[in-house]
């Protein structure tokens, strides 16, 4: 059962605008990106489900999380199937992302009262989610279905929506500003913030740097200091 409310966790992922994105098949290694991220300021941590038995590690690290980073909100992505979407939530998933919409798992997230984030590459996409209670969608990829310049064009028409991009986010002052300017409500960053090499050679304190060093510019790009 998730430990945090639903609205709980659509305003931490709305009012941080980050959410770091990663897989790793070590529970060990994980747990370390899970601490970094965690004392660099996010509040919001997406695992990927991606490889073998990535459920089991899910399930392991997310124990971890509650008794060694209380208050980071960890949650699933890459979720395509209603099946999946209930594993992950009866583990204690607080939040579901998927690469594209699903009506099915909206409905197994919205009877449990969990965050549903659909992949979406148009306005008919993104409508039909919200249609579902999706109230942030994710741009995916970001950069392909058009970057900043697509989410300013989907919001003109549509200025309720909450959009989080994913894929084509760069670990630069000027990606986010553009993006946030645009008017994305939050950001989905990976191998951009989390990046190979570092896991590789353990510099966990590097990635912390990373996710302080990025949420300072939404800070920035939103007109706070």
């Amino acid at each position: 059962m998730a430990r945090f409310r639903r609205m709980e966790v659509l305003r931490a992922m709305i009012e941080s605008g980050l959410v770091p994105v990663f897989y790793n098949q070590d529970l060990e290694v994980a747990k370390k990106i899970a601490k970094a991220v965690a004392e660099g300021g996010a509040r919001v941590l997406e695992f990927t489900n991606r490889g073998d038995f990535a459920w089991q590690i899910f399930s392991d690290l997310i124990k971890w999380c509650a008794k060694e980073a209380p208050e980071l909100i960890l949650g699933v992505g890459s979720v395509i199937d209603p099946g999946t979407a209930a594993i992950y939530m009866n583990i204690g998933a607080n939040f579901i992302v998927g690469p594209v919409f699903n009506a099915e798992v909206a409905k197994v997230c919205n009877r449990r009262k969990v965050p549903y984030v659909p992949g979406c590459g148009s306005a008919n996409e993104i409508s039909n989610a919200e249609e579902y209670g999706a109230e942030i969608c994710k741009i995916f990829p970001g950069a392909e279905v058009g970057g900043p310049g697509f989410v300013k064009n989907i919001l003109a028409p549509m200025p309720w929506s909450y959009i989080m991009p994913t894929g084509g986010v760069e670990k630069t002052t000027e990606s986010i500003t553009k993006w946030f300017k645009a008017g994305v409500a939050c950001v989905g960053m990976g191998s951009n913030l989390i990046t190979k090499e570092l896991v590789a050679k353990g510099d966990f304190a590097a990635i912390s740097k990373n996710v302080t060093e990025v949420l300072q510019w939404i800070r920035e790009a939103r007109g706070n200091r």
